[in-house]
């Protein structure tokens, strides 16, 4: 049997589904202090988890925005970082 490549810590796989939907250009995020992220113009069905990923310095507007303005979102280096796959478990 195949060891599964183990998650970035702490992220699960809708997390890294929202981090690749930025990196595909699909995702917009709202100008706020709790940024809400939509997703081909549909709003994420876990904003916790959005708001997570923005408070954690992985997914930010790509650009300045009026207060609850909706930007394209992009991933940082740290939320490319966390898209890396991680090792293997053995």
């Amino acid at each position: 049997m195949r060891a599964r490549a183990a998650l970035p810590e702490g992220l699960n796989h809708r997390a890294l589904s929202m981090l690749r939907a930025a990196v595909d250009g699909r995702a917009t995020i709202s100008c706020s202090s709790e940024p809400d992220l939509f997703i081909d113009d549909v709003p994420c069905c876990d904003q916790y988890t959005a708001h997570t990923l923005a408070h954690a310095g992985l997914i930010e507007p790509a650009t300045r925005g009026a207060l609850g303005e909706l930007v394209p979102a992009r991933v940082t280096e740290a939320g490319k970082a966390a898209l890396e796959p991680a090792p293997a478990a053995a």
